[in-house]
Order: structure tokens, then sequence, then C-alpha cells
């Protein structure tokens, strides 16, 4: 990311920064990679270490399935009943040493604050609005939003009143970046780049809580949920600066990539951590060559499994799904397009179709979960009917 920087801090790091009052604020360098990633530095009215109390509440880690036969998957994340808030309606549906993907039915604020200590979030916003609140300041969220929180960062998701918001998420176990291939030495987004510095929002307003009390911050490490009881409000940054903070950047804001004959998937990557990309499928025109097949060929994930997340529009290259639907194409054996798409999509200009796609280059594992709003035919609907 950019540098930063909202509210008071002095001009000099590690210097005096008094209050009014002639007390000192308490400074907080937040940082990845010991000394030598990105960071900030953060100004609180009080010691972030003042904790008053301190519990194991309850492990957080998936349980998956046993070890299946080698098959293509489909799941109707839509037909997940579960709700709640950002945290404990979480759905898990895959995972493996490197993340943990599931979708969430947000109906209602956090009521206690959260952080993840175990790695970097991803929360894409199927639908739904309301806001991200975080010891940096305040994003406002909207459909289509991609939110990047970092390890560490306390935060809030509340959604807006009488609305649900359907978010799919990935919990990172690395640093969530911009691909590299789209950054010149000095970190600045390239021309060829599909976005720019333009299209990424940071917090929009920075609200400092000076109160004193108990408040409840989760915290997420080693797979289990933590209480942390803070003696003030977590939320008491009067200001900060620096490359490490929570950022947002829209799907609508993604310029596709086109071509004379068909791209291959690395043109839509938007986001990468350690072992796995992350893509957007975004509205765009199809090939231009006279003969070109817009369709994709069939393909072996040698090195990868491929995960799909449906947003809307017809998949040009799917049959049988629907918005929200989560597809596993597993490294091993190929996969392509149903039966007639090829030939469908030869002539036609242009694609409406909105997905994300995260490919992991570790295999997935299936959350146990997931098999109560599994599609068992998916992996026969190559099939092709006899008539």
């Amino acid at each position: 990311m950019f540098y930063r920087k909202m509210g008071k801090i002095p001009h000099k790091r590690h210097t005096i920064h008094k209050k009014e009052d002639g007390s000192l604020y308490r400074e907080q360098v937040m940082g990845t990679r010991g000394f030598s990633g990105t960071q900030s530095i953060l100004y609180h009215e009080y010691m972030p270490t003042e904790v008053v109390k301190s519990e194991l509440v309850m492990s957080f880690l998936p349980e998956y399935e046993d070890q299946p036969s080698l098959r293509h998957r489909h799941f109707f994340t839509s037909n997940v009943s579960k709700h709640g808030n950002a945290l404990i309606g979480r759905q898990y549906f895959l995972g493996n040493q490197d993340l943990l993907i599931g979708t969430a039915n947000v109906t209602e604020g956090m009521p206690s604050f959260y952080r993840n200590g175990d790695g970097d979030e991803m929360l894409f916003i199927h639908y739904g609005s309301g806001r991200l609140e975080t010891m940096f300041g305040t994003i406002p969220y909207r459909q289509g939003d991609y939110l990047v929180i970092p390890i560490g960062t306390i935060y809030r998701v509340i959604p807006n009143e009488n609305e649900t918001t359907k978010m799919l998420f990935v919990e990172s176990f690395s640093q969530i970046t911009t691909p590299r291939r789209y950054r010149n030495e000095y970190g600045q987004l390239l021309e060829h780049s599909p976005f720019c510095e333009r299209d990424i929002r940071g917090p929009e307003s920075l609200q400092t809580f000076n109160q004193k009390g108990e408040f409840e911050v989760l915290t997420k490490a080693r797979g289990n949920i933590h209480s942390h009881i803070l003696g003030h409000h977590p939320f008491d940054v009067v200001g900060w600066d620096g490359y490490l903070y929570p950022w947002a950047f829209n799907i609508e804001d993604f310029e596709p990539i086109t071509g004379r004959i068909h791209q291959p998937p690395p043109v839509h990557q938007t986001f990468e951590g350690s072992n796995f990309v992350v893509c957007s499928f975004v509205p765009r025109l199809y090939d231009y060559h006279p003969q070109s097949i817009p369709a994709p060929y069939y393909h072996s994930n040698v090195n990868s499994d491929e995960l799909l997340y449906y947003v809307e529009g017809n998949f040009m290259s799917r049959k049988g799904i629907q918005e929200g639907s989560i597809t596993l194409h597993p490294s091993g054996i190929p996969h392509g397009p149903h039966p007639g798409k090829t030939e469908a999509s030869i002539g036609k200009k242009e694609t409406l179709e909105l997905a994300v796609m995260i490919d992991t280059f570790h295999p997935l594992k299936v959350v146990k979960a997931a098999a109560a709003v599994e599609d068992l035919d998916y992996m026969y609907s190559w099939a092709e009917k006899k008539q």
C-alpha cells in the first residue's frame, strides 16, 4: 500500500507526543515481518496493552471431511441458513495451511470488537451496505467492495439497519497485497495494471473514543477465539501514519484486459497472498479474432486448485450455477466448459458475468458442514446425455 496519515501525529517518530494535560499519548508500532515489512505507527489515548481480563473462549477451527474421491464440487451458499454478526455468522467451506474460505450472512452488528491475530482478512461484499469500523478509522462499504484488513487490526462490521450483508471471506495466514507484476520497483501500480491507487479507498474518518471502562475484544489466534477485556475503548487512536491499514477496492473499478484470442486467468488477478491468488471476472468484451472461441479451453490445474464464487450474471462456461454458488475444480483432473457452452460462445460479443476466483497452490480441503448444501451431481454434469 501507499503512505497515508490521519489525525494528530508528532513531527518525528518515537518522540514526545503530549496531550493538552501534559501526559503522553502512547505510541504503538504495528508492522509485519518483524521490523522489515510494511508498518504503521498509531498514537493512543491509553496503553494498548491495558487488559483487565483474558480468557480462552472456544476453538474456531473448521472440521474437514475425510479424503473423498477426487472430483469437482459445487456448493449452494444461498442455502446456508446460518446468520448473525460478521464473526459468529461465518460458515467455512474450504481451507488449507494458507487460507480459510467461507461466506457469512451478516444480519447484525458485532457486539464486541474483533481482531484476527492469525492473518489478514479479505471480505468481498456480495450484497448489502454498512460500515467497517476500525482502530484506523471507518470505511463505508457497499455491494462489490473488497475489504482488506491487516492482521491484528481491531474492527467491527456494522451492516445498515434492516439490511443483510452477504460476504465471501478469506482468512489468509500471509499478507494480502496487489499483484507484484503490476507494481514497479518503488511499489507504484504500473500503467498496464487493471486498477490504480485512485481506485483504492482507505479509512474516510477517524473518531477517537476517550472512554475508560470494560470493552471486550475477541481475538482469533492459533485457531482459537480469546476474550480480552480492555480497560478503555479500543478505538482510542488520535492519529496514525504508515503503509499498513485497512482498505477497500470495488470490483466495478477492475478494468478487464482483453485480446484477440482467449486470455488466461492471470489477466484477471486482483490480489495475492502466499500460495494463492484472487481474481475478478467482470463484464468485458469478448475476444475479437474472427475465428476466436470466447469460452475457455479445457485445462488441467496441474499445480493449483480453482475455486469460483459466482456473484451475478450468466456465467458463460457453466450450467446449473446460481448466484452465491461456489465451485471447486481440484488439481489432478481437467475441467472446462459444460457441453454446448463452447459452441454457444462463438460469435458472442461480450459477457456480463461477475465472479471471484481463488486459485490455491496447495490442495483445498472441504469443511464437513459444506455437505449440507452440496450439488452431488456436479461431477457428472459434463456427461453428455444420449437422446
